[in-house]
């Protein structure tokens, strides 16, 4: 099948009123499909779903080690965090040991997603800085690398040689030629690929040595669940639903991943209309059809059979998964 498949649906009482349409992924260690919804080779961009590849030079170069990383800086590394004050202090924090602050970011100042801080900051006139940007995180990574390899400040021009580690990367773990790249919310180049080939990334994520830089940066992701989104969030609350034993993560557009280091399997999901809350649900709705995720959890419940209710807190509905990911 080449064309997107039915995933997400919205019920109003006994109507059908939105469905969403996507394209899904699930691959072996090997990279060959074990299950797919859609077209495998629609071509995509994974947004902020492909963290994790962008991340691997900065441990394989040896910077992390010469910066003595923890693994909360590897987790911050592949985050799309909500800019609360966890956040933002962690962030500070590591540029700090780099001798460098907010003006050496190239991701834009952004509004902190965290409501009690924003309270806090509009009372206290505090500005918004690019360390409450979501992707903070990983530009603290780009910076330790290029501090790593002496090159210029420029790190986000596509010529850069820290951009050329990360296609590199890139290109080993999909396994295909990019087929391009578009410019991110955050500035970065974001490569294109397949889907199959950012399921076979996600594969390999998911066999590699836990030692590895691969499983580093896995393991310290599905340890730091709070740090690689936020409260609230869906990476970090299917994550600590699952315990730790999978790694998840969201990207713009409708774009969401999952490594699954026990059964070595990679998952990568598109919903063809980008939206967030369909990602979530067709997401949650394959981790439970492989077996890793409880349908019941009140977790899942937040996403998979969710109710929908209105201002008046009455129930009007339901998100479920539509009958191809049933």
């Amino acid at each position: 099948m080449t064309t997107a498949v039915p995933m997400v649906e919205h019920w109003r009482g006994p109507f059908l009123e939105s469905v969403h349409h996507g394209h899904a992924v699930v691959c072996d260690e090997t990279g060959q499909i074990v299950q797919a919804w859609g077209n495998p080779d629609q071509v995509v961009l994974p947004r902020s779903s492909a963290k994790m590849i962008q991340a691997l030079p900065l441990i394989e170069s040896g910077a992390a080690k010469a910066f003595s990383l923890t693994p909360q800086q590897l987790a911050l590394a592949c985050a799309s965090h909500q800019g609360a004050r966890l956040h933002v202090d962690h962030v500070s924090a590591w540029l700090d040991t780099l001798g460098l602050g907010d003006d050496d970011l190239r991701c834009g100042a952004q509004t902190t997603r965290d409501a009690e801080y924003h309270a806090d900051m509009i009372k206290t006139d505090a500005p918004t800085c690019q360390m409450h940007n979501n992707c903070s995180g990983k530009h603290a990574g780009f910076l330790t690398l290029t501090r790593h390899l002496g090159a210029g400040p420029e790190y986000i021009d596509i010529a850069h040689p820290l951009q050329n580690a990360i296609r590199d990367a890139w290109e080993r773990t999909t396994q295909e030629t990019v087929a391009g790249y578009g410019i991110d919310g955050c500035s970065a180049p974001n490569f294109a690929t397949t889907l199959h080939g950012v399921a076979r990334a996600m594969a390999f994520f998911a066999g590699s040595d836990p030692d590895s830089a691969a499983g580093r940066l896995t393991r310290a992701m599905a340890l730091h669940p709070e740090l690689v989104a936020g409260e609230g969030r869906a990476c970090t609350n299917l994550m600590r639903a699952m315990n730790g034993k999978v790694t998840v993560k969201t990207g713009a557009e409708g774009f969401f991943i999952a490594i699954i280091p026990e059964k070595k399997l990679g998952v990568a999901l598109k919903i063809s209309d980008g939206a967030t809350r369909a990602s979530e649900c067709a997401m949650a709705a394959i981790l439970v059809k492989l077996g890793v995720l409880n349908a019941e959890h009140p977790e899942t419940r937040k996403y998979l059979n969710a109710e929908i209710t209105n201002w008046r807190d009455v129930q009007t509905g339901w998100q479920r998964a539509a009958p191809p990911l049933c």
